[in-house]
């Protein structure tokens, strides 16, 4: 009997085997991560106010990412002449899952900052998978150890609440807990946009705690150039994407939808652009909850801008 790619190894097609991220090796052990970039998913999504189902993202963003395993031959784009992704020079593990405890936020979200600052310490890129906005709190505490990091958001929300009904650690208020952070240098906020559940006073007091704030038509308005030089040059990014940043006619899939949002090359280019600029040191992509998007094309659009975000990290870091 023939065993077509077995003599040289398995083929590992992407509807095959295991859904890592990109059908990267996993690395269960945290205290042995030796990578250029490491994945690990917060399935949490004991922060939302309205829609839960975030917490399915993690594992919907890895299912989807197998469409773009590439072979792990890198991937190559026309457009840039780049292959992004060469193995042989950027290595990527999935650590895993930090381990969640349903309504038990406080242990949920410190079992997630434990990964990042193992990830940290390997000298990994910290790329999360959310869940819920909360997770970006215990994310960005992880870097208090670091050198200061300069918060970039796309995002529908401003996410800037101080404290709702006695809640301090859900969706609504990781910018403000960002913001709060002595490491944190300051905040831009793109794609907020539409009547929210934030009054005048939160818009004012976020600039006042310094940050930029500027909408999908502002950003169309000024270009994305002109964004970008908005945002302080040579500094630690850290990015975190909300998946309701993109209009719901192509990410349905997310709890809390906003008509009026960016495309895909709109936030590609941004992120291209900031990767230029600066340095990304860390990445959480969240609220993608593939139960309200039958199609799959909400974690397809997540799985597609975490692996050209990654590739365009990687390609324009520092040496």
């Amino acid at each position: 009997m023939t065993t077509h790619g077995y003599d040289s190894g398995r083929l590992n097609l992407p509807f095959v085997g295991i859904c890592t991220f990109g059908k990267y090796p996993y690395q269960p052990d945290w205290d042995a991560i030796a990578a250029d970039v490491a994945v690990m998913g917060a399935p949490f999504d004991g922060g939302t106010q309205w829609r839960a189902g975030a917490r399915m993202g993690p594992r919907a963003i890895r299912e989807a990412s197998t469409l773009f395993a590439f072979g792990h031959a890198g991937a190559y784009d026309f457009e840039d002449d780049i292959t992004y992704l060469d193995p042989a020079q950027v290595s990527v593990v999935d650590i895993g899952d930090a381990d969640i405890i349903h309504t038990d936020t406080a242990q949920s979200h410190a079992n997630i900052e434990l990964g990042v600052r193992r990830m940290l310490a390997a000298g990994a890129l910290p790329v999360v998978l959310g869940g819920d906005h909360s997770v970006n709190i215990p994310c960005i505490r992880a870097f208090d150890d670091q050198a200061p990091i300069h918060l970039v958001q796309i995002d529908a929300h401003l996410d800037f609440v101080d404290e709702r009904h006695g809640v301090r650690c859900g969706h609504g208020n990781p910018m403000r807990r960002a913001a709060e952070q002595p490491h944190v240098t300051g905040l831009t906020q793109i794609g907020i946009r539409n009547v929210s559940s934030t009054a005048r006073e939160g818009y004012v007091t976020a600039r006042e705690m310094g940050s930029d704030i500027q909408s999908v038509r502002q950003v169309r308005a000024m270009g994305t150039a002109a964004l970008l030089e908005r945002i302080p040059a040579g500094m630690r990014y850290y990015l975190t994407v909300d998946i309701d940043a993109f209009d719901p006619s192509i990410a349905p899939g997310t709890g809390t939808p906003s008509h009026g949002g960016f495309l895909y090359y709109e936030v590609l280019e941004l992120i291209d652009g900031l990767a230029r600029r600066g340095e990304i040191v860390g990445l959480d992509l969240v609220e993608v909850a593939p139960d309200y998007d039958p199609s799959g094309s909400t974690q397809i659009l997540a799985a597609q801008l975490l692996l050209n975000t990654i590739g365009r990290v990687m390609h324009h870091r520092p040496t």
